[in-house]
């Protein structure tokens, strides 16, 4: 009996093991639509020292340089998830700077202004927040 339940126990630890990989491996990226009064938008967060929730060392003046350099690639073009995953100062960074949907009053005022005035695609200029600069992209 205790033989049994060890096989059957290994056997399920591999079909979820295995299940957990080919989900991964198939599940298609789906466009989910905006909810009413909602925007997606993806964020590049360059904090500095003295800004809210800071780890920086950097100056003001080093961030806003930063930003407005990452602005540029992001308006050239360059993918604005690996810009964001190699420059970002916010946790969101791993998700390439998805902030995922957000309606009017979620978002700090200058923030918020910037995401709903972009259109699908488009990239804001450099956006200066209490956190720091964004460059935002609008995605839906």
């Amino acid at each position: 009996m205790t033989r049994f339940l060890l096989v059957l126990l290994a056997v399920m630890v591999l079909s979820v093991a295995c299940a957990g990989e080919k989900q991964e491996a198939e599940a298609p990226k789906t466009v989910q639509p905006a909810p009413p009064g909602s925007v997606r938008a993806s964020h590049i967060l360059i904090s500095y020292e003295g800004a809210e929730r800071a780890t920086s060392t950097r100056t003001k003046e080093e961030a806003r340089e930063l930003a407005e350099d990452i602005d540029k690639k992001a308006k050239a073009g360059e993918n604005f998830e690996e810009l964001a995953r190699a420059y970002s100062d916010c946790p969101t960074a791993e998700k390439g700077g998805d902030l995922g949907f957000f309606k009017e009053g979620r978002m700090v005022k200058p923030f918020e202004d910037a995401s709903f005035a972009l259109e699908p695609g488009q990239v804001s200029d450099v956006v200066e927040t209490k956190f720091g600069f964004h460059v935002i992209k609008r995605t839906q």
